[in-house]
């Protein structure tokens, strides 16, 4: 198991963390996904190393930007 913590910006609601945790979560491999919207902090759980490439993408498609892994 492979925890990782990436910085998201742009979010300012719940509907923020739904998008991203969706968006996330359907990357192969997530195991699962915890945002804290305070700190714009998006932990990710999973099998082996995501693609931050991947994960870049689906922070994207949720309309949000990642800023660090």
């Amino acid at each position: 198991m492979v925890t990782t913590t990436y910085q998201v910006q742009g979010m300012t609601c719940g509907h923020c963390v739904s998008a991203v945790s969706a968006e996330v979560g359907a990357i192969p491999g997530v195991d699962e996904v915890q945002v804290d919207l305070a700190s714009g902090q998006v932990t990710v759980s999973s099998e082996q190393p995501l693609d931050p490439a991947a994960v870049r993408a689906a922070v994207d498609e949720a309309g949000y930007e990642l800023v660090a892994a």
